[in-house]
């Protein structure tokens, strides 16, 4: 597979270096059309032959001062060590107007390196660092893909020329490459932490083992672990002797840390501490298994595939059987929170094992607690009490999880250390104000980004006082935080809700044994009181359940059953809104488990009718509208919402993201300031897309069911958020979609 031809983006290209790393740049480049002439340089002459005769440069000159004459980009690939020899090379040349970069893993060394020989740092000179390789090297191995959905970070310095740095940019992004800036000092100390520091224990532990007398049983007896452990000792000892040289500082400095990480774990096994031992293993276990998802925007790992993941529903099919969908997302998050604040050990079921309750698991984690799990959905919380946190390490990263930050910066407000909370690009144009303006009035102090979006700053070592708070507009999530954050306040914290909303923070603070008083739409807590561990079973997830029960509302003969899904009353708005549209819903075998009520639900195929949807019902139904404006898309007449103004902030902007997604498959849907009305229709196909919101990805899954062609919809890579197993579900229940098949 080729890269994509592209008008040039500049003339010539020179690639001093013609290494795996070097050829690759220079092939994908020329492929790609982004270069006029690319021109190769390297001191080994067969592979100058061998680089012409694969293809990978135009040319190769037979000198360095040849190779640079009349250069726009000159990218120096050679070794780290070899580095500086280069750049003294090129300072005495006339290099016009030409763009230096390179591909270098220490960039500081390679910084004060071109300083030393220039004079002083060019100002067209971009430091560069691809994390990309192969078991291959030489310019043989050379692959134009090789970049492809692997991360590029530039280093630019503070003076470094604007135009130079989006030439290298857009050079990268060419070849296909999620690029990024960091700033020099933090490239080093996060490569020596993620890359440098475990090949160097590799080979010192590899080495360590080998002076033994008694060498040979140990590697005669060493099993898989070992193996893949030092794997990576098997990498070329001069290139990493040269590598560790260039960033010993760096390197030194992670390692004086591991240094201290290792003393203590040395002390636990020493003092048969099997607390600290298990906190250790919980947090690695963990951090190894979902650091390509919930820390992805950390650099220097496995990125999840960027590209559009598409998904494509065909139209007919019934829904039957009986279906159990994943625990309670809401209640997940809050047995964590609740359970790591409890004395004693919580014991969880159920638990909802998608990115955002595990977001809410690490960040916990990174506080000092405990936690074992997921395995099957059961968790196992050592919680530490209300006054046991720790300060993390750095930014607690929260992923999509709006539900996480806004409760954590409740708890997190009258804590002893600082704090930032961060989250991936969608989390962070999502508005915070509204947690953190009544946050401020109790005492806490809150830095935000502009327009009050994350990340946010909170410094440690607050007193806060309690307040009486009315909310200006229904949210659970606000609700919560100032309930939490009341936990640590002086005095009586009180909370009103303009109209009803989930009381899951309510309910399972009773649940811990903590005293929470309710009057009529005021919910109010005191200090002074503990928490105590218990034992929470998660239920189905209402707001999972609803695709389904649309899907079956809608698909004619359907006559599904969900098992054991929440029923919680401030819930149940989408269970009332399909009543009253003509659906076919039953509760059948009530009853209450952990103090939320749950229930198994027989939905049965409808003609469903249009309606004015009543406001105070919106809160209850706030985040399953977009299939509820799927069910008024097959509905005969009109259905009007209004007082929804809250749907523009979620994820997307749910009222219009629905409402151009439906227009498109030929619905008639307007949208209004605070709502949208819908004409019930034939549905067409085609394509939507969700704008990375998966709530609106799998209600147009379920538009299908009624479509008359396929419907393809783009950008559903979040679905794993909240509903990871929902394509293999709604294949259990009878509809026809699935990710498009791009082999």
């Amino acid at each position: 597979m080729s890269v994509q031809r592209a008008e040039p983006i500049i003339g010539r290209l020179v690639v001093i270096g013609l290494g795996l790393i070097g050829g690759s740049f220079a092939k994908g480049l020329r492929e790609s059309g982004a270069c006029a002439e690319v021109v190769g340089f390297d001191m080994d002459a067969p592979s100058r032959a061998l680089a012409v005769e694969l293809g990978v440069v135009d040319r190769c000159a037979e000198s360095l001062q040849d190779a640079c004459r009349g250069a726009d980009v000159i990218q120096l690939a050679v070794p780290i060590l070899a580095m500086e020899k280069l750049l003294a090379q090129l300072a005495t040349l006339d290099l016009g107007q030409a763009v230096l970069t390179d591909v270098g893993s220490a960039k500081g060394n390679v910084v004060a390196c071109a300083a030393k020989v220039f004079g002083a740092m060019p100002r067209r000179f971009v430091p560069g660092h691809p994390i990309a390789g192969s078991e291959q090297s030489g310019v043989q191995a050379a692959k134009s893909t090789l970049f492809r959905r692997h991360k590029v970070i530039l280093t630019p310095l503070a003076d470094t020329d604007p135009a130079a740095l989006g030439v290298v940019d857009a050079l990268w992004r060419q070849l296909g490459a999620d690029v990024e800036h960091m700033e020099v000092r933090h490239h080093d100390e996060v490569l020596a932490a993620t890359s440098h520091l475990p090949h160097l224990l590799a080979f010192g532990l590899v080495d360590s083992l080998a002076k033994r007398n008694e060498n040979l049983e140990i590697f005669r007896y060493a099993a898989g672990g070992f193996r893949d452990f030092t794997r990576i000792a098997g990498s070329d000892p001069v290139m990493w002797h040269d590598i560790f040289l260039a960033n010993r500082e760096a390197v030194l400095h992670t390692l004086d840390d591991f240094r201290h990480d290792l003393d203590a774990l040395r002390a636990a096994v020493d003092e048969g501490d099997g607390h600290q031992l298990l906190g250790v293993f919980t947090r690695a276990r963990a951090a190894r298994e979902h650091f390509s998802k919930i820390l992805a925007r950390r650099a220097y790992v496995d990125v999840m595939d960027s590209n559009d993941l598409i998904f494509v529903a065909k139209p007919g099919g019934k829904l039957d059987g009986s279906l159990r969908v994943p625990g309670d997302k809401s209640i997940s998050h809050r047995s964590i929170m609740l359970g790591s604040l409890a004395e004693g050990t919580t014991e969880v079921e159920g638990f909802l094992e998608g990115e955002d309750a595990l977001a809410t698991i690490q960040a916990f984690r990174d506080m000092g607690v405990v936690i074992e799990g997921p395995q099957q959905g059961k968790v196992t919380v050592h919680g530490v009490g209300l006054r046991g946190l720790q300060a993390p390490p750095g930014p607690l990263y929260l992923g999509n999880s709006g539900t996480s930050m806004r409760l954590l910066a409740g708890l997190l407000a009258a804590q002893p250390f600082d704090s930032v909370l961060t989250g991936d690009a969608s989390l962070s144009r999502r508005p915070m104000n509204r947690i953190a303006k009544p946050l401020r009035a109790m005492g806490a102090v809150i830095e935000t980004a502009p327009e009050g979006r994350p990340p946010l700053t909170i410094r440690g070592g607050q007193r806060l006082s309690g307040m009486h708070y009315a909310m200006p507009m229904a949210s659970a999530q606000v609700k919560s935080c100032l309930l939490l954050a009341g936990l640590y306040a002086a005095g009586e914290t009180a909370v009103t809700e303009p109209a009803p909303t989930r009381d899951h923070t309510e309910r399972m603070l009773r649940g811990f044994g903590y005293p929470v008083r309710i009057e009529g739409a005021t919910a109010s807590v005191e200090p002074g009181h503990r928490l105590s561990a218990t034992r929470i079973e998660v239920p189905g997830d209402i707001s999972s359940a609803a695709f389904f029960l649309v899907a079956a509302s809608i698909a004619e003969g359907s006559d599904l059953l969900l098992e054991h899904v929440g029923v919680n009353p401030t819930r149940t708005g989408v269970i009332s809104i399909l009543k009253l549209m003509g659906a076919s819903i039953e509760l059948q075998n009530l009853r209450e488990v952990g103090g939320e009520p749950v229930a198994d639900i027989r939905v049965r195929s409808a003609r469903l009718r249009g309606i004015d949807i009543p406001e105070d019902l919106v809160p209850l139904a706030i985040d399953e509208f977009p299939v509820l404006f799927v069910a008024a898309s097959c509905a005969e007449g009109r259905t009007v919402l209004r007082g929804a103004e809250e749907l523009r902030v979620k994820e997307s902007d749910r009222i219009q993201v629905m409402a151009d997604g439906l227009q498109a498959l030929g619905v008639d849907a307007r949208p209004t300031p605070d709502g949208i009305v819908i004409q019930g229709g034939p549905i067409g196909g085609g394509e939507v897309w969700s704008h990375g919101d998966h709530r609106v990805a799998m209600s147009f899954s379920v538009a299908a069911l009624r479509a008359r062609s396929p419907i393809r919809i783009h950008d559903c890579a979040a679905v794993a958020t909240s509903f990871p197993n929902f394509l293999a579900l709604a294949k259990q229940a009878g509809m026809t979609v699935g990710e498009e098949d791009n082999s």
